[in-house]
Parts: structure tokens; C-alpha cells; sequence
């Protein structure tokens, strides 16, 4: 039987990536997006080409009820085997200028989001006594960044929370890892100063979605089973 990975934010970008990478190595998808219907569609036909079998969630993972109505059901069937915390915004902006609504909607989607999906999987996965988590933070969460304090804030209480969370479920066999990439070439990085950027990392370019998602293949894999509360960053050398 192929083993399961839950992906949160799998529309597009990174997460689109990891699906598809995940879908190629053999495993069978749940992946939850938000809004945009047509994207979320269309990652799906792409994994299913592959040989996937894809189911598409709907929901904010900030509301807590609805994580609970569309993934109970689910778990009470069975408990993934991975579980990958993509989802995240950025709404940046100077810290003095910034609105308490730009604040808490991208710490409410990082940690929020983190502690509705996550607590209901690692509940699944400690009664099947394994299972694997990767959390997508950010080199931002490592180092901090201008404009972003919010962003910051966000990714690194994911790491934290990493950090604690891999301690508290060690012993049945779920392991607990955080993946920081560095500036990867997406819908959100269009906006950047390429030139200015390119400056900041030693391997002069940005990154692609995929190799963040090699790296959640390898955290899932029997190759990584004895690491556990770790960061990995995948940054090109910046941090």
C-alpha cells in the first residue's frame, strides 16, 4: 500500500513542487489550498499523471473548525505518512507603518495553520506510532530581513515549534524537521530586486521549487529515520 503525504499550500510554487516530486517517487497525496480552485485542479491532474492517487482539500488552515471537518474524517480512516507545513503568505512592509492586520494574517497562517493541521496528524501518527513531518520555514526566520517582521516572526516561531515538537513525539517513531529555503524563484519572489539579491548568495543564483522538494523527499525517506528537530537550509549559502 503507497504511504500518504498531506501537503498544506499545494496549489502552486513550492508546494505544487513538492506534490509532484512526491507523486514521481511513489507516495499518493492529500493537498489542501485555499482559494484558487483552477491551480489546486491542475496540480492535481499533473500528480495523478504520475501515478497519484490526489485528494483535494478545501480550506483555510487558520480556522480551526474547518481543518477539523475536512481532515477528521479522513484521519479516522488513516494516518498519512508525511506531513508537509507549506502554507504561508507574506504581507510585508516597515515595521512602524505596518497594520495589525498585516501581522497577524501571516502569523496566523504560518503558526496557526502549523498548530490546526499539525495537531490533528501528530495525534493519527502517534497512535499508528510513526510517521514524518518537514516544516517549510525560511532563511528570513534564521537571519531576519528589512520589510519583514512579520515574515520573520512567523518562521521562526515554525522553527521553534520544530524544535519542541520533535522532543514531544520522538519516542513513538514521528519525526519532526523544518526545511529554510533561501530565495526561491516563485510567484512570491517576483516582485525582488534580482540584482540586489543575487548579491547575498554565495551560489549567484536563486533557487527552483525543486530543490526544496528533493530535500522533503529525502526527510521522508528511511534515509533521513535518525534525524529529528533539525533546520536544514537550502539557501544557495546565505545563512
Amino acid at each position: 500500500m503507497k504511504k500518504i503525504v498531506l501537503i498544506t499550500g499545494a496549489s502552486r510554487g513550492i508546494g505544487r513542487a513538492i506534490a509532484l516530486d512526491l507523486a514521481r517517487a511513489g507516495y499518493d497525496l492529500w493537498l489542501t489550498y485555499q482559494s484558487n480552485a483552477e491551480e489546486a485542479g491542475r496540480t492535481r491532474e499533473q500528480a495523478e499523471a504520475l501515478g497519484a492517487r490526489c485528494e483535494l482539500l478545501r480550506f483555510d488552515v487558520r480556522d480551526g473548525a474547518a481543518s477539523r471537518a475536512l481532515l477528521e474524517p479522513l484521519l479516522s480512516q488513516e494516518a498519512p505518512w508525511g506531513l508537509v507545513n507549506n502554507a504561508g503568505i507574506a504581507k510585508d512592509g516597515v515595521f512602524i507603518r505596518m497594520g495589525e492586520d498585516q501581522w497577524q494574517a501571516v502569523l496566523d497562517t504560518t503558526l496557526k495553520g502549523f498548530f490546526n493541521v499539525s495537531k490533528l496528524v501528530v495525534a493519527a501518527m502517534m497512535k499508528k506510532k510513526e510517521g514524518r513531518i518537514v516544516n517549510i520555514g525560511s532563511v528570513i526566520g534564521l537571519s531576519g530581513n528589512a520589510g519583514q517582521v512579520n515574515y520573520a516572526s512567523a518562521k521562526a516561531g515554525l522553527i521553534g515549534a520544530t524544535k519542541a515538537l520533535a522532543r514531544e513525539v520522538a519516542r513513538r517513531n514521528v519525526l519532526v524537521n523544518c526545511i529554510a529555503p533561501g530565495f526561491i524563484e516563485t510567484e512570491m519572489t517576483q516582485g525582488l530586486a534580482k540584482e540586489d539579491v543575487l548579491k547575498q548568495i554565495p551560489l549567484g543564483r536563486l533557487g527552483q521549487p525543486q530543490d526544496i522538494a528533493g530535500v522533503v523527499r529525502f526527510l521522508l525517506a528511511d534515509d533521513a529515520s535518525y534525524i529529528t528537530g533539525q533546520v536544514l537550509s537550502v539557501d544557495g549559502g546565505m545563512h
